[in-house]
Protein backbone atom coordinates (compact mmCIF):
# COMPACT_ATOMS: atom_id res chain seq x y z
CA UNK A 1 0.00 0.00 0.00
CA UNK A 2 2.83 2.34 0.90
CA UNK A 3 4.84 1.37 -2.19
CA UNK A 4 1.81 2.01 -4.41
CA UNK A 5 1.24 5.47 -2.88
CA UNK A 6 4.88 6.48 -3.58
CA UNK A 7 4.84 5.36 -7.18
CA UNK A 8 3.39 8.56 -8.69
CA UNK A 9 5.72 10.95 -6.82
CA UNK A 10 8.70 8.82 -7.89
CA UNK A 11 7.67 9.17 -11.54
CA UNK A 12 7.47 12.94 -11.14
CA UNK A 13 10.90 13.02 -9.51
CA UNK A 14 12.45 11.02 -12.35
CA UNK A 15 10.84 13.32 -14.92
CA UNK A 16 12.19 16.37 -13.11
CA UNK A 17 15.71 14.92 -13.06
CA UNK A 18 15.53 14.24 -16.80
CA UNK A 19 14.46 17.84 -17.49
CA UNK A 20 17.29 19.22 -15.37
CA UNK A 21 19.81 17.03 -17.18
CA UNK A 22 18.53 18.28 -20.55
CA UNK A 23 18.79 21.91 -19.46
CA UNK A 24 22.43 21.42 -18.42
CA UNK A 25 23.25 20.02 -21.86
CA UNK A 26 21.40 22.82 -23.64
CA UNK A 27 23.37 25.50 -21.80
CA UNK A 28 22.08 28.83 -20.50
CA UNK A 29 19.22 30.53 -22.30
CA UNK A 30 20.31 33.37 -24.59
CA UNK A 31 19.89 36.87 -23.22
CA UNK A 32 16.59 38.35 -24.23
CA UNK A 33 16.76 41.45 -26.43
CA UNK A 34 14.58 44.17 -24.97
CA UNK A 35 14.33 45.92 -28.34
CA UNK A 36 11.23 45.27 -30.45
CA UNK A 37 11.68 42.66 -33.17
CA UNK A 38 10.64 45.17 -35.84
CA UNK A 39 13.01 47.94 -34.69
CA UNK A 40 14.26 50.02 -37.63
CA UNK A 41 17.16 51.54 -35.68
CA UNK A 42 20.29 49.45 -35.07
CA UNK A 43 21.33 48.80 -31.49
CA UNK A 44 24.11 51.36 -31.21
CA UNK A 45 24.47 50.66 -27.49
CA UNK A 46 26.17 47.36 -28.32
CA UNK A 47 29.39 49.12 -29.34
CA UNK A 48 32.00 49.20 -26.58
CA UNK A 49 34.51 51.33 -28.49
CA UNK A 50 33.46 54.94 -29.06
CA UNK A 51 35.06 55.29 -32.53
CA UNK A 52 33.24 52.17 -33.74
CA UNK A 53 29.96 53.45 -32.36
CA UNK A 54 30.38 56.79 -34.11
CA UNK A 55 31.27 55.16 -37.41
CA UNK A 56 28.28 52.84 -37.20
CA UNK A 57 25.94 55.73 -36.42
CA UNK A 58 27.23 57.91 -39.24
CA UNK A 59 27.21 55.02 -41.71
CA UNK A 60 23.57 54.41 -40.85
CA UNK A 61 22.46 58.04 -41.04
CA UNK A 62 24.57 59.33 -43.92
CA UNK A 63 22.69 57.56 -46.76
CA UNK A 64 19.40 58.86 -45.37
CA UNK A 65 20.68 62.44 -45.40
CA UNK A 66 22.23 62.09 -48.85
CA UNK A 67 18.99 60.66 -50.26
CA UNK A 68 16.93 63.56 -48.91
CA UNK A 69 19.46 66.10 -50.14
CA UNK A 70 19.38 64.53 -53.60
CA UNK A 71 15.59 64.75 -53.68
CA UNK A 72 15.68 68.42 -52.68
CA UNK A 73 18.37 69.29 -55.22
CA UNK A 74 16.26 67.71 -57.97
CA UNK A 75 13.37 69.96 -56.96
CA UNK A 76 15.66 72.97 -56.73
CA UNK A 77 17.01 72.35 -60.21
CA UNK A 78 13.51 72.25 -61.68
CA UNK A 79 12.50 75.30 -59.65
CA UNK A 80 15.41 77.33 -61.01
CA UNK A 81 14.52 76.24 -64.53
CA UNK A 82 10.91 77.38 -64.15
CA UNK A 83 11.83 80.66 -62.49
CA UNK A 84 14.01 81.45 -65.50
CA UNK A 85 11.05 81.12 -67.87
CA UNK A 86 8.85 84.03 -68.87
CA UNK A 87 5.75 81.86 -69.26
CA UNK A 88 4.81 78.52 -67.74
CA UNK A 89 2.55 75.78 -69.01
CA UNK A 90 -0.44 74.80 -66.90
CA UNK A 91 1.37 71.71 -65.62
CA UNK A 92 4.47 73.75 -64.77
CA UNK A 93 2.43 76.36 -62.92
CA UNK A 94 0.62 73.67 -60.95
CA UNK A 95 3.91 72.09 -59.96
CA UNK A 96 5.32 75.44 -58.87
CA UNK A 97 2.22 76.27 -56.84
CA UNK A 98 2.29 72.85 -55.18
CA UNK A 99 5.96 73.28 -54.27
CA UNK A 100 5.28 76.73 -52.84
CA UNK A 101 2.48 75.40 -50.64
CA UNK A 102 4.70 72.59 -49.35
CA UNK A 103 7.26 75.20 -48.39
CA UNK A 104 4.69 77.31 -46.53
CA UNK A 105 4.22 79.99 -49.18
CA UNK A 106 0.96 81.07 -50.78
CA UNK A 107 0.64 81.27 -54.59
CA UNK A 108 0.55 83.19 -56.81
CA UNK A 109 4.13 84.16 -56.07
CA UNK A 110 5.50 87.64 -56.58
CA UNK A 111 9.22 88.18 -57.12
CA UNK A 112 9.95 88.41 -53.39
CA UNK A 113 8.12 85.14 -52.75
CA UNK A 114 10.00 83.44 -55.58
CA UNK A 115 13.28 84.51 -54.02
CA UNK A 116 12.11 83.21 -50.66
CA UNK A 117 11.09 79.87 -52.20
CA UNK A 118 14.48 79.42 -53.85
CA UNK A 119 16.13 80.22 -50.52
CA UNK A 120 14.09 77.49 -48.86
CA UNK A 121 14.39 74.70 -51.43
CA UNK A 122 17.99 73.72 -50.83
CA UNK A 123 20.03 70.98 -49.20
CA UNK A 124 21.86 71.02 -45.89
CA UNK A 125 25.53 70.04 -45.40
CA UNK A 126 25.67 66.36 -44.51
CA UNK A 127 28.05 67.01 -41.61
CA UNK A 128 25.61 69.46 -40.05
CA UNK A 129 22.71 67.02 -40.14
CA UNK A 130 24.84 64.14 -38.85
CA UNK A 131 26.17 65.95 -35.78
CA UNK A 132 22.77 67.32 -34.87
CA UNK A 133 21.27 63.85 -35.16
CA UNK A 134 24.05 62.49 -32.94
CA UNK A 135 23.53 65.27 -30.41
CA UNK A 136 19.75 65.07 -30.26
CA UNK A 137 19.49 61.27 -30.23
CA UNK A 138 22.45 60.43 -27.96
CA UNK A 139 24.09 58.68 -30.91
CA UNK A 140 20.92 56.80 -31.79
CA UNK A 141 20.33 55.36 -28.31
CA UNK A 142 17.62 57.70 -26.98
CA UNK A 143 14.11 56.39 -26.34
CA UNK A 144 12.79 58.73 -29.00
CA UNK A 145 15.18 57.36 -31.63
CA UNK A 146 14.67 53.70 -30.76
CA UNK A 147 10.91 53.76 -30.16
CA UNK A 148 9.90 56.67 -32.39
CA UNK A 149 12.54 56.85 -35.17
CA UNK A 150 13.04 60.47 -34.09
CA UNK A 151 16.68 61.57 -34.32
CA UNK A 152 16.23 65.31 -33.99
CA UNK A 153 13.94 65.80 -31.01
CA UNK A 154 11.10 67.20 -33.13
CA UNK A 155 7.93 67.96 -31.21
CA UNK A 156 4.27 67.54 -32.12
CA UNK A 157 1.20 68.93 -30.40
CA UNK A 158 -1.69 66.52 -30.98
CA UNK A 159 -2.41 64.01 -28.23
CA UNK A 160 -1.03 60.62 -29.22
CA UNK A 161 1.14 61.97 -32.04
CA UNK A 162 4.34 60.81 -30.38
CA UNK A 163 6.05 59.89 -27.14
CA UNK A 164 5.47 61.85 -23.94
CA UNK A 165 8.78 63.11 -22.48
CA UNK A 166 9.34 61.84 -18.96
CA UNK A 167 10.52 65.29 -17.86
CA UNK A 168 7.56 67.18 -19.38
CA UNK A 169 6.33 69.84 -16.97
CA UNK A 170 2.76 69.90 -15.69
CA UNK A 171 0.42 71.69 -18.05
CA UNK A 172 2.57 71.12 -21.14
CA UNK A 173 0.96 69.27 -24.04
CA UNK A 174 3.81 68.64 -26.46
CA UNK A 175 5.04 65.17 -27.35
CA UNK A 176 8.18 64.04 -29.15
CA UNK A 177 7.02 63.07 -32.63
CA UNK A 178 6.96 59.46 -33.74
CA UNK A 179 7.94 58.69 -37.35
CA UNK A 180 7.24 55.66 -39.51
CA UNK A 181 10.94 55.25 -40.24
CA UNK A 182 14.26 57.10 -39.81
CA UNK A 183 14.08 58.54 -43.34
CA UNK A 184 10.85 60.31 -42.43
CA UNK A 185 12.59 61.87 -39.44
CA UNK A 186 15.39 63.20 -41.65
CA UNK A 187 12.90 64.62 -44.15
CA UNK A 188 10.87 66.32 -41.44
CA UNK A 189 13.97 67.81 -39.82
CA UNK A 190 15.37 69.28 -43.04
CA UNK A 191 11.95 70.64 -44.00
CA UNK A 192 11.71 72.30 -40.59
CA UNK A 193 15.09 73.97 -41.04
CA UNK A 194 14.10 75.06 -44.55
CA UNK A 195 10.75 76.62 -43.59
CA UNK A 196 10.71 77.66 -39.93
CA UNK A 197 11.21 81.39 -39.35
CA UNK A 198 13.53 80.54 -36.45
CA UNK A 199 16.17 79.40 -38.97
CA UNK A 200 15.95 82.27 -41.46
CA UNK A 201 19.49 83.25 -40.50
CA UNK A 202 20.78 79.81 -41.47
CA UNK A 203 19.02 80.00 -44.83
CA UNK A 204 20.47 83.46 -45.46
CA UNK A 205 23.99 82.20 -44.74
CA UNK A 206 23.40 79.36 -47.21
CA UNK A 207 21.96 81.75 -49.80
CA UNK A 208 24.97 84.06 -49.50
CA UNK A 209 27.31 81.14 -50.12
CA UNK A 210 25.30 80.16 -53.19
CA UNK A 211 25.46 83.70 -54.56
CA UNK A 212 29.25 83.59 -54.21
CA UNK A 213 29.38 80.28 -56.05
CA UNK A 214 30.47 78.46 -52.90
CA UNK A 215 29.26 75.21 -51.37
CA UNK A 216 27.50 75.97 -48.04
CA UNK A 217 29.60 74.67 -45.14
CA UNK A 218 28.40 73.08 -41.93
CA UNK A 219 30.70 75.28 -39.83
CA UNK A 220 28.96 78.38 -41.20
CA UNK A 221 25.35 77.22 -41.26
CA UNK A 222 25.50 75.92 -37.69
CA UNK A 223 25.61 79.55 -36.56
CA UNK A 224 21.94 79.79 -37.54
CA UNK A 225 20.79 77.04 -35.15
CA UNK A 226 20.81 79.06 -31.94
CA UNK A 227 17.04 78.83 -31.59
CA UNK A 228 16.93 75.06 -31.99
CA UNK A 229 17.72 74.67 -28.30
CA UNK A 230 17.04 76.66 -25.16
CA UNK A 231 20.81 76.60 -24.65
CA UNK A 232 21.24 79.05 -27.53
CA UNK A 233 24.86 79.92 -28.29
CA UNK A 234 26.16 77.19 -25.99
CA UNK A 235 24.28 74.70 -28.18
CA UNK A 236 25.84 76.19 -31.31
CA UNK A 237 29.32 75.96 -29.78
CA UNK A 238 28.74 72.32 -28.87
CA UNK A 239 27.63 71.45 -32.40
CA UNK A 240 30.60 73.34 -33.83
CA UNK A 241 32.97 71.32 -31.65
CA UNK A 242 31.24 68.10 -32.67
CA UNK A 243 31.67 68.91 -36.36
CA UNK A 244 35.40 69.43 -35.88
CA UNK A 245 35.95 66.39 -33.70
CA UNK A 246 33.88 63.91 -35.68
CA UNK A 247 34.55 64.59 -39.36
CA UNK A 248 37.05 61.73 -39.50
CA UNK A 249 34.28 59.29 -38.60
CA UNK A 250 31.61 60.65 -40.94
CA UNK A 251 32.93 59.66 -44.33
CA UNK A 252 35.05 56.62 -43.48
Amino acid sequence: MIARSLRFPLILLLALLLVLAWLRQAGPAPARDARPANALVPDFSQYQEVPEKKKAFFNFMRPLVEAENARIITERSRLKSLLAKKKLSLAEQQWLDSLAIRYDLTPPLDEAAKTKLLRRVDKLPVALVLVQAANESAWGTSRFAVDGNNFFGQWCYVAGCGLVPQERIDGASHEVARFANPQASVRSYIHNINTNNAYLGLRQIRETARQKGQEPKAENLVQGLGRYSERGRAYVRELTDMIGHNRRYMFD
